[in-house]
C-alpha cells in the first residue's frame, strides 16, 4: 500500500525560515549525528544562508547543520547541487551541458545565418547577441516545461500562427529554423542546454529514490517551481518514509469555490493544460495549485506545520492575506467580512514624494528600528535604483547595509573601467570616455595618484573644444596645436603610446578572445592587480575567463566584431552579472530583491517601490514568441509572473511590522501605486491603513536648512585697487550691459571652460577664419589653401574638419571677392590681427584689431570680423556694441604700429549669411553719415564711444558703483556667468536697479 504523501504548508503570518526551523530541530535532533543526517533540498544558495541564519538564532549552543542541496533556480541562476549531479556512475549517461555563453555566441551566428537565408537585413553583433539571448530565454522556457521542439510543427499551433500578425508569423518561423539548427549542432557536439540537463538530473533522482529510497530523511522546504521535473521529484520526495515537502503559505484555509475559480492549473482532463486562458495565474497561490496538481496531490492532503516561528504575526494575518487576494467575484464578500478577517493591524503604509525621498524615509525607518535590541529589518524591493539610494542613506549613519540581490557589474568600478576601455577603443581615443578612463579611481592607485592626476587635468584642459582627431597622432597634434603648447604634456602622452596606442589606434574588427585580451593587457597596465582585487574585479576576471572560453569554443563559431560594437556588447553582457557583497555588513540590516527575499525573517519588513511597473513588474510580451502561442504551448506568460510577484507581496505582509511604502512620481512624471496596495484600501473599506507619517516628515527635516531669504541680485563691491583694471575692447560691451560679468571675467579672472567634445561654434569658426586671413595677408597664396590648412592645425576630428570645410571656404571666397574689390577702389591694408593700447585717465583700454584699412582718401577703415550676425545699429548707439569705436580710438591715439591718421569707416564684415540670402559673407556698417534715429553719425562715433568710455570708467573702474548682475536685463549679453550670479534665484523677484 502507498505511502500517504507528507506535505506541509507554513503560514504566511508565522515565518517560513523560524517555523521550519523550529520543527526541524525538534523532530530530527537525536542524540548524536540526527539533525546532520537530514538532507534539506532548497530553491537557491540564497535560501541555504538564510536557513542557516535560523538554525543559529534558533539553537541552544553548538549544532551540526543538515545538509542542505540546492535544486537549482533558473532565475536566480542557480545550478542543481552535487546530490543531483554525482560524481559516480549515476550522473555519466547524462551528456554535459553547453557553457551558456557558447549556446548565445552561436545562437547569435545562427541567426545572422538564417536572416541572410531568409533575405532580412542582418542586424551588427551586438543587435544579433541581443537577439540571440530572447531566443536563449525562449528556449529555456520551452525546456523547462518539457516542450519538444517539434510541438511547434503541431497543427494546432501552426494553424494559430497563421492568423497572427506577419511579424509573429516571421519571428515564430525564425525561432524553429534555429531552434532546430540549435539542435542539430549541439547534438553532433554531444552537449543539452543547461534546463534540459537539469530535468534529466532531476528526473534521475526521482527514478532512484523511487526504487531505493534513502536512509535518512529528505526533506524539500521552500521549493515552489512548478516545472515538471520539479513537480516529479516533489512527488517522491513527499512519499519517501522519511521524507516530506513544506510548502511556503499554501493557502489552506482558502474555500473550495474560491480555489476552484483559480483554474484548471493543469489539473488532468482532456484538453486542458496549464495557463489556460481562463486560469487566474495572476493570483499568489495559482502556482502552488499548478505545483500540487502536477504533483497529483490534492489541497485537501496538505497539513499545517505546527511549529511556532520566531517572528509570528498574528494569526489573523494569514486570513487577511488570504482575502485580499481573492478573485474578481470572490471578493464580493469584502463588504461583508467581519473585523477580524480583514484585519492588518501593524502594516502602515508610507507615501513619499519622489524616489529619493522614498530613499531616505526608509533609511530613517531602519535606523529607528535598529536602536532596538535585537530587532531585525529587512527592506525588500524589485527597484534596485531605490536600494541603491538607501544603502547610501544608511551610510550617513555608518551603517553598511548589503544589498543582498546585488549590483550589475557595470555599476561597480571594475566594470565601469572595462566599459570605459571599450568605450575608449570604439570612439579611438575620444575626449569623454579618454579622460574618464584616464580619472577612473581605479587607475594608477597609491602613490604616484597625485602626480598622474595632475597631468590627467592639464590633459582635460587641453582637450575641450571640437573633438580632436583620431588616435595618439589626433591627440598629439591637437595637443601642439595652441599658441604656447605644454612640451611636459605631450612628453606625457607620448608616454601613454605603449598603454593606450594598441586601442586607439587599431581600427580592425576582432573576435572575442582576441578583444577581451586587447582591453585585459591595457586595463592591467594602467591598474596593476588592484584591477582583480575587490569583490567586483574578480567577477569580472571569471566572466573575461569564461566568455574568452566560450569565444575559442568551435560550436560557438564567434566571428570578429568591429570596435565600435563592443561598448553594447559589454554592456548586455556584463549587465546580467550581479556582484553581490561578501559577508561583513550590519547584521541585523538586509536589503533584498523579490527572488533573495524569500525564506527570510525580519521584526519589521519594509517593501518599497510598489508601484505599478516595480511591483508588480510590467507586463511585457515574449519578444520571440506570441502570447497565443506561448498559451498553446503551455508556457508561463506575463500573468504568472505577476502571480509570483503576489506570492512574494503576500510573504512580506506576514512579518510582525510591514511598511508599505511608494513614491507619488518618480524621475518621469506622476506613477500609480501598486494594484496590491490599491486592493488593500478596497478591501478596507474608507479606513485603510495605517499612515506611516513621522518617517517622511524625519526625512524633510534631516536635509532641511535654515529658512533663508532669496538670493539678492549680486551687487560686488570691489575695493579701489582691485578695480583699477586694463579694459579690453571686447569687455566695455559688458561693463556697461552687464557689470557682474565684467566684475567676473575682469576681476575675478574666471573663465568659461568649454565641455569636452563640444560642438563647433560659429565663434570656433571665427577662429579659424581668423587664423586663415592672417596667414593669408602675411604669406600670400590662395585665401582657401590658407583656410584649409586652419582647419587643420586646430587638430580636430577630421569629420568636423569635412563638416565645416564648405562653410567656411564660401565665406573666405567671399573675403577674398570684396578685398580685391577694395584694391581695386584705392584701400590699402596697413595691419592684420594687430595689438594695440592707449591710456585713458590713467587706465589701460587694449585690444586686437582684426584689420585696419587706409581708404583712397587717406583715412582709417577699422574692420571687425564676425563669424555670426554683427550688432544692430541700435545697440550701437545706445553704447552696448562699442568695439569698432575703441579700436578706432586706440589707433586715433597712436596705439597701433605702423598705423596714423583719422578713422572715418567702421565695418563688420560678417561671414554668415545674410539674412534673406543664400550666399555667405556681406559688409554691416553701424554707421552713416548725418546719424539717424537708431544710426549714429560717422563723425560722432569716436566722440560717443569716448563719452560711453568714459562715463563706464567713472562709475566702476575709477568710481565706487557696484558691479550689478544685469544692469540692463534688455540687452542681449552673454551667458557664461548667469550660474555664478544665481541668476534663477533672484531674477524677476525684484526690479532692476
Amino acid at each position: 500500500m502507498a505511502q500517504a504523501p507528507q506535505i506541509w504548508s507554513i503560514a504566511a503570518h508565522r515565518g517560513f525560515a523560524d517555523a521550519l526551523v523550529a520543527g526541524l530541530i525538534p523532530r530530527y535532533r537525536e542524540p548524536g549525528f540526527g539533525l546532520a543526517r537530514l538532507t534539506l533540498l532548497l530553491p537557491n544558495r540564497r535560501g541555504s544562508r538564510n536557513l542557516t541564519e535560523a538554525f543559529v538564532r534558533a539553537s541552544e549552543g553548538a549544532l551540526l547543520l543538515p545538509r542542505m542541496v540546492v535544486v537549482g533556480d533558473l532565475d536566480s541562476d542557480d545550478a542543481p547541487g552535487v546530490l543531483f549531479d554525482p560524481l559516480d556512475e549515476h550522473g555519466a549517461e547524462i551528456p554535459p551541458a553547453v557553457d551558456p555563453e557558447v549556446r548565445l555566441l552561436a545562437l547569435a551566428r545562427l541567426l545572422g545565418e538564417e536572416m541572410a537565408r531568409a533575405g532580412r537585413p542582418v542586424p551588427g553583433p551586438a543587435a544579433l547577441l541581443r537577439m540571440a539571448r530572447g531566443f536563449a530565454e525562449t528556449i529555456d522556457r520551452l525546456l523547462v516545461e518539457e516542450i519538444a521542439p517539434a510541438r511547434l510543427l503541431d497543427p494546432a499551433v501552426i494553424g494559430l500562427v497563421g492568423d497572427l500578425a506577419n511579424h509573429w508569423q516571421q519571428s515564430t518561423l525564425l525561432f524553429a529554423r534555429v531552434l532546430t539548427r540549435w539542435q542539430a549542432e549541439a547534438d553532433a557536439t554531444g552537449v543539452i542546454d543547461p534546463p534540459e540537463r537539469r530535468n534529466r538530473l532531476l528526473r534521475a533522482l526521482a527514478r532512484r529514490w523511487r526504487g531505493a529510497p534513502p536512509p535518512h530523511p529528505v526533506i524539500a522546504a521552500g521549493v515552489t517551481s512548478a516545472a515538471p521535473a520539479v513537480a516529479a521529484l516533489l512527488r517522491v520526495i513527499a512519499g519517501l518514509p522519511r521524507g516530506g515537502v513544506i510548502l511556503p503559505d499554501c493557502d489552506l484555509s482558502l474555500d473550495r469555490a474560491v480555489w476552484d475559480a483559480l483554474g484548471r492549473a493543469g489539473a488532468p482532463g482532456e484538453g486542458t493544460g496549464p495557463f489556460d486562458r481562463g486560469d487566474l495565474a495572476t493570483h499568489p497561490q495559482y502556482h502552488l495549485k499548478l505545483l500540487l496538481n502536477r504533483m497529483g496531490v490534492a489541497r485537501d492532503e496538505v497539513q499545517p506545520w505546527h511549529r511556532s516561528g520566531l517572528s509570528a504575526a498574528p494569526p489573523e494575518r494569514s486570513k487577511a492575506i488570504s482575502n485580499l487576494f481573492l478573485p474578481p467575484l470572490a471578493s464580493a464578500v469584502w463588504s461583508s467580512l467581519p473585523a477580524g478577517e480583514r484585519d492588518l493591524s501593524g502594516v502602515r503604509l508610507m507615501t513619499s514624494a519622489g524616489p529619493d525621498d522614498e530613499a531616505l524615509a526608509i533609511a530613517v525607518l531602519v535606523r529607528q528600528a535598529l536602536a532596538v535590541p535585537e530587532r531585525r529589518v529587512a527592506v525588500i524591493t524589485p527597484d534596485r535604483a531605490l536600494a541603491t539610494r538607501v544603502v547610501g542613506h544608511l551610510q550617513r549613519w555608518n551603517i553598511a547595509a548589503d544589498d543582498s540581490a546585488g549590483r550589475p557589474l557595470p555599476q561597480t568600478p571594475a566594470g565601469r573601467l572595462f566599459l570605459l576601455l571599450a568605450q575608449v577603443w570604439a570612439e579611438r581615443g575620444a575626449p569623454v570616455p579618454l579622460i574618464g578612463l584616464l580619472s577612473h579611481p581605479l587607475v594608477q592607485r597609491g602613490d604616484l595618484r597625485a602626480g598622474w592626476l595632475d597631468r590627467v587635468r592639464a590633459l582635460d584642459l587641453a582637450l575641450r573644444g571640437p573633438r580632436p582627431g583620431p588616435g595618439h597622432a589626433g591627440v598629439r597634434e591637437h595637443l601642439l596645436a595652441p599658441r604656447h603648447p605644454d612640451a611636459d604634456l605631450v612628453a606625457w602622452w607620448d608616454g601613454l603610446l605603449p598603454i593606450l596606442g594598441p586601442l586607439i589606434d587599431a581600427a580592425c574588427a576582432l573576435p572575442p578572445d582576441a578583444a577581451l585580451a586587447r582591453l585585459v593587457e591595457a586595463g592591467e597596465a594602467l591598474c596593476g592587480e588592484g584591477l582583480w582585487a575587490e569583490a567586483d574585479g574578480r567577477a569580472l576576471a571569471r566572466w573575461v575567463e569564461t566568455w574568452s572560453a566560450a569565444s575559442a569554443d568551435p560550436l560557438a563559431g564567434a566571428g570578429p566584431a568591429d570596435p565600435q560594437e563592443w561598448p553594447a556588447i559589454l554592456r548586455d553582457a556584463l549587465d546580467q552579472v550581479a556582484v553581490r557583497p561578501p559577508y561583513g555588513g550590519h547584521p541585523r540590516v538586509a536589503i533584498y530583491g523579490l527572488l533573495e527575499a524569500r525564506m527570510t525573517r525580519a521584526d519589521l519588513v519594509i517593501c518599497g517601490g510598489l508601484v505599478e511597473g516595480n511591483w508588480p513588474p510590467a507586463v511585457g510580451s515574449d519578444p520571440v514568441l506570441a502570447p497565443a502561442v506561448l498559451r498553446a504551448l503551455g508556457i508561463p506568460g506575463a500573468d504568472f509572473r505577476i502571480g509570483l510577484a503576489a506570492h512574494d507581496f503576500a510573504a512580506a505582509l506576514g512579518a510582525p511590522q510591514v511598511v508599505l511604502s511608494h513614491a507619488a512620481r518618480d524621475v518621469a512624471g506622476p506613477v500609480v501605486v501598486s494594484r496590491f496596495v490599491l486592493r488593500i484600501n478596497a478591501m478596507l473599506g474608507g479606513k485603510g491603513l495605517d499612515e506611516e507619517e513621522h518617517a517622511p516628515n524625519w526625512a524633510r527635516a534631516i536635509d532641511r536648512g535654515l529658512s533663508l531669504p532669496p538670493a539678492p541680485r549680486p551687487q560686488p563691491m570691489p575695493s579701489p585697487v582691485q578695480r583699477r583694471v586694463a579694459v579690453a575692447v571686447t569687455a566695455l560691451d559688458r561693463l556697461r550691459s552687464d557689470p557682474y560679468q565684467f566684475y567676473a571675467q575682469a576681476i575675478l579672472g574666471l573663465r568659461r571652460l568649454d565641455p569636452l567634445d563640444a560642438e563647433p561654434s560659429p565663434a570656433w569658426l571665427g577662429t579659424v577664419a581668423h587664423e586663415a586671413l592672417e596667414a593669408w595677408h602675411t604669406q600670400g597664396g590662395p585665401l582657401a589653401l590658407h583656410g584649409v590648412r586652419a582647419l587643420e592645425r586646430l587638430g580636430t576630428h577630421p569629420l568636423i574638419q569635412r563638416l565645416w570645410q564648405p562653410r567656411l571656404l564660401e565665406s573666405l571666397a567671399w573675403v577674398e571677392c570684396h578685398h580685391r574689390q577694395l584694391l581695386s577702389e584705392g584701400r590699402r591694408v596697413l595691419a592684420i590681427e594687430a595689438k594695440g593700447s592707449m591710456i585713458r585717465r590713467g587706465i589701460t583700454v587694449h585690444g586686437r584689431a582684426d584689420r585696419i584699412d587706409r581708404d583712397a582718401e587717406g583715412n582709417l577703415a577699422i574692420i571687425d570680423y564676425k563669424s555670426g550676425q554683427p550688432p544692430k545699429n541700435k545697440a550701437v548707439k545706445a553704447g552696448y556694441a562699442l568695439q569698432l569705436g575703441l579700436i578706432g580710438l586706440i589707433a586715433e591715439h597712436g596705439g597701433f604700429d605702423g598705423v596714423a591718421g583719422q578713422p572715418s569707416r567702421f565695418e563688420y564684415w560678417s561671414l554668415a549669411r545674410k539674412p534673406g540670402k543664400d550666399t555667405r559673407g556681406y559688409v554691416s556698417e553701424p554707421v552713416k553719415t548725418g546719424g539717424g534715429q537708431n544710426v549714429i553719425a560717422r563723425e560722432d562715433m569716436l566722440s560717443e564711444t569716448a563719452r560711453f568710455l568714459d562715463d563706464a570708467l567713472d562709475r566702476w573702474i575709477l568710481g565706487d558703483k557696484p558691479f550689478t548682475a544685469r544692469l540692463n536685463p534688455d540687452v542681449a549679453v552673454y551667458t557664461d556667468y548667469d550660474q555664478l550670479m544665481r541668476l534663477d534665484e533672484w531674477q524677476g523677484r525684484e526690479s532692476a536697479s
